[in-house]
């Protein structure tokens, strides 16, 4: 039975972990949790205490009182009197103890919240905090900063060892107000929800103020030591390099790239001191699980303008920093547990900025923000005095944490095209926009191009909402311009990496007899249907070379590139054009991995934007009927008696896109109903 008493605390407890978790440098993604205590009547009506307590996996940002997890506190406290307890043991106590089966699993430090004696309790991960708990002499600074109101303990991993240490050194300190965890983070509590979060708000502000009256912002990080480059000059070295990089770490399964080049990563890759600073280690675990111990630290001299020479840099280093990770997980490894991706999470490129990676875009974010409070822990840690961070073991002993990996064993399975960048031309149109949402349910990104371009952002917008931020991106494009063309494609790199599909679909049809065809309708028809696709193509192309990780390549041609189409010529022609490049193409990229095919679609009258402009009109003349009987004209003269749909064409495209067409090139595919006169031959 769900008490009054249990709603409010709960409710409270929710909008403090947002208003925690909406500052990223009080608490990280993913990281931290918070508790309350309070009273609630059980299934046999005994009214009993209960703790409710975030939940393994969730963020405290975007928590819900879905996140939450109670536990009998009758049941859970006695556990402070024993000496010891595996994770293991603890983690399926701890299940026994829960109030309802339904709940997520509890957080490896749900023992430190029931442990210390307070209605509410916050556990947070801030900068500050973070810098004083991660500075060499971070101890004795604690003590000027805080006195007897803060108790120091030293690292150990989360767990029931670290949850009995606090709770004990918390009981034998009545005076103490906080807890500062080295190379963790901090806890704090209160009598009321609003009290702990003004208790930890409070805290961390002093922390930061003491830091701030210490730093000096001319000697941070040593000083600089490269310039940085322009923002134009570095959009275009990141999105120059960034094929590169994506195509190496995607050996073992592709990766999504995010680039930030906000002024503090700017700041500290073209530092003295970053080539050392950032190969010390990760400043608290939280913060390792998704950066990895280090990043790559490019040392390259951005005023050099050396394209190539940073392109064989990033090889090397990348190349390196696989090879010392095989070496750290052979050196350490004592579970029979296999080695994760040995490439880096983020790679650090003087006077560029910082490039992240991940299995998808919000994960490539998630290493980008943490390691942005990374850095700002090392401008405190720095300006209080030397960084220090976990050893090679300890981190290791976190990277590999069978509670960790239980969590990844969790995530569902990947889709089809999963980790995949589409890249769609006439994105925002009826068979574009069918095909984004068909490949998006199959778990690819997409960058939606189209001269519409607030249609395709909006509909990106859609995307995001329906299958989860980041998964698609509207860009301008104009076919038939060739700069218009590479700055789309560099948007495209710059929002996700790379391109691993590429669906040339922008589009136009025009209709009359041969002998009223104007120049300009010739002409019009060549430059998109032809013209557009070589430009566009050819961008895909050098894309997919640069990532040496092959590509699929689908062209929407139509019946019409192998069928005499009546008054038709001007598109006809164009489109057999387009025919007979897929061909050549594929030829091409063959010996590179790059598979090119095509499909044909025939009178895909609904949801298609060509079919509600004069082309409607003009093939309804050629047949000699009316407008409104196209359709029915359509299905009679197919062999199977159907019409076609913009989700028929997007089947097929994405049946070329994926792995069930690995073997296949220089294919054609017809999807119209069966029209005997356009079988292939």
């Amino acid at each position: 039975m769900v008490t009054t008493e249990t709603v409010t605390s709960l409710q409270a407890l929710v909008q403090r972990s947002n208003q925690l978790g909406a500052d990223r440098s009080v608490c990280n993604w993913g990281g931290g949790n918070t508790s309350a205590k309070c009273r609630t009547v059980d299934h046999m009506g005994r009214e009993i205490d209960v703790l409710w307590v975030k939940g393994s996996g969730s963020d405290l940002a975007e928590a819900t009182e879905r996140s939450f997890t109670a536990l009998r506190l009758s049941e859970v406290l006695p556990l402070f009197e024993r000496d010891q307890m595996s994770d293991e043991e603890m983690v399926a106590y701890l299940a026994r103890c829960m109030l309802d089966s339904k709940h997520p699993r509890s957080s490896i430090e749900t023992l430190l919240h029931a442990f210390l004696p307070f209605p509410h309790v916050d556990h947070t991960h801030p900068d500050s905090i973070i810098s004083l708990c991660c500075s060499d002499n971070g101890r004795l600074l604690a003590d000027e900063i805080f006195g007897d109101r803060a108790v120091w303990v030293p690292y150990i991993r989360p767990g029931f060892e670290l949850s009995r240490m606090i709770g004990q050194a918390v009981r034998e300190n009545p005076k103490c107000e906080l807890v500062l965890m080295e190379k963790h983070g901090l806890i704090t509590w209160g009598d009321t929800s609003k009290a702990c979060y003004a208790n930890t708000k409070r805290i961390v502000a002093q922390a930061a103020d003491y830091i701030a009256e210490r730093l000096n912002q001319k000697t941070l990080f040593g000083g600089q030591k490269y310039v940085t480059l322009p923002v134009q000059a570095r959009t275009a070295t990141a999105a120059a390099v960034m094929p590169t990089i994506r195509g190496i770490v995607s050996e073992f399964r592709h990766a999504i790239l995010t680039y930030d080049d906000g002024e503090d990563f700017l700041q500290f890759v073209g530092s003295q001191d970053a080539a050392t600073l950032s190969q010390v280690g990760a400043a608290c675990p939280d913060h390792l699980v998704h950066t990895k111990r280090k990043p790559l630290y490019v040392d390259w001299d951005p005023s050099s303008g050396d394209v190539q020479s940073l392109k064989e840099q990033i090889r090397s280093g990348l190349n390196e920093y696989k090879d010392e990770y095989i070496t750290y997980y052979e050196t350490h490894v004592d579970l029979d547990v296999p080695m994760h991706d040995p490439y880096p999470r983020v790679i650090l490129i003087p006077g560029v900025g910082a490039i992240g990676t991940g299995k998808n875009k919000k994960m490539s974010n998630v290493a980008i923000a943490l390691y942005r409070r990374a850095v700002s822990v090392m401008k405190g840690a720095t300006t209080l005095g030397t960084f220090v961070s976990l050893g090679e073991k300890e981190s290791f002993d976190v990277e590999y944490w069978p509670l960790e990996l239980y969590k990844l064993s969790l995530a569902p399975r990947d889709e089809e095209l999963a980790h995949k960048v589409a890249y769609i031309t006439g994105g925002a149109g009826g068979i574009g926009s069918a095909t984004a949402r068909l490949m998006a349910a199959e778990g690819a990104h997409i960058v939606l191009a189209d001269l519409a371009h607030e249609a395709a952002t909006n509909l990106a917008a859609q995307l995001n909402t329906e299958f989860g931020e980041g998964t698609a991106v509207g860009v301008p494009l104009d076919v038939t311009d060739e700069q218009r063309v590479v700055d789309s494609f560099q948007q495209a790199v710059l929002n996700y990496g790379g391109v691993d599909i590429f669906v040339s679909n922008a589009g136009l049809a025009s209709s009359s007899p041969f002998t009223e065809t104007t120049l300009q309708d010739w002409n019009r028809n060549l430059n998109v249907l032809g013209t557009g696709y070589f430009l566009t193509t050819r961008e895909a192309f050098r894309v997919m070379v640069e990532q040496q990780r092959g590509g699929s390549v689908i062209f929407v041609t139509s019946k019409n590139a192998v069928y005499a189409g009546k008054d038709a010529a001007a598109y006809s022609a164009a489109k057999a054009m387009e025919g007979h490049l897929a061909r050549c193409l594929a030829v091409e990229g063959g010996p590179h991995g790059i598979r090119v095919n095509a499909v044909l679609p025939d009178a895909v009258l609904q949801g298609s934007n060509i079919w509600n402009s004069a082309w409607r009109e003009e093939r309804a003349r050629a047949y000699g009927i009316h407008p409104d009987q196209l359709e029915e004209h359509y299905r009679r003269r197919t062999i199977l008696n159907v019409n076609i749909t913009t989700d028929d064409i997007a089947q097929g495209i994405v049946f070329f896109a994926s792995s069930r067409s690995e073997k296949t090139t220089g294919c054609m595919l017809t999807i119209d109903g069966g029209v005997a006169a356009a079988f292939p031959r």
